[in-house]
């Protein structure tokens, strides 16, 4: 367990939370599961796998097929199948020995954080923890396991941002490369007037069909996070 760990469970132990009232207490639990969602967002693989799918949806220039719902539920569903092993972690080391009384809460809250560390950490460049340990003006870092929380957590997701774009950009060009090739059919055959994404886009369909594009891409974004 880090120090920062430590001073985190020693803070939870004798802090001000242990003189609360149970109602008090519930309310403070209830006003935390409100920020769950931005957690789930901001701290898993929700970020880059919901980005590469819109721009798969962009580039097959399909509107709004699949829908918003669609693609939030895959989305979803896939970051719980990335996530499963460092849930899985937590589960087995902090929740089940907490549910056993083996554990205190505060600890099972320092080794489930620990576990999510080590995730952000695997997926987090070197300069953009850099980025921000300059802005707060602090101390260089002995590991990179005892980066502060306020800072790898913007630090994560601007590299998550980054990966992003990167996939979908290589994602974009050969689509790209048919609406170029339409154009210039058009083009030549003196079709000024038709827009050409009412020809490419069927062809970008069929393509992305007969390669079985959403196999291959579930399988890339699935592989890009166990680099």
């Amino acid at each position: 367990m880090n120090s920062e760990a430590e001073s985190t469970l020693q803070m939870l132990q004798d802090g001000p939370l242990q003189d609360l009232s149970p109602q008090l207490r519930l309310a403070l639990f209830l006003g935390g599961l409100a920020l769950l969602s931005s957690a789930f967002m901001a701290m898993t693989a929700f970020t880059r796998i919901v980005i590469v799918l819109s721009f798969v949806r962009r580039a097959l220039s399909t509107q709004e097929i699949p829908p918003n719902q669609v693609l939030l539920g895959l989305s979803i569903f896939m970051t719980l199948f990335v996530m499963a092993p460092t849930w899985r972690e937590i589960e087995s080391q902090a929740v089940r020995p907490y549910m056993n009384e083996e554990i205190s809460a505060a600890e099972a809250l320092a080794i489930g954080s620990a576990a999510e560390r080590k995730f952000m950490l695997q997926h987090t460049r070197e300069e953009d923890l850099m980025l921000f340990l300059n802005l707060a003006e602090h101390d260089l870092l002995e590991t990179r396991e005892s980066t502060p929380i306020h800072i790898l957590i913007p630090a994560f997701i601007i590299s998550e941002l980054r990966t992003a774009f990167l996939m979908g950009f290589c994602l974009f060009l050969p689509f790209i490369v048919i609406d170029l090739v339409v154009s210039m059919i058009l083009m030549a055959l003196g079709m000024m007037m038709m827009p050409p994404v009412v020809v490419s886009t069927p062809c970008k369909i069929l393509l992305f069909v007969l390669i079985d594009g959403w196999h291959l891409l579930a399988k890339a974004i699935c592989l890009s996070f166990q680099t």
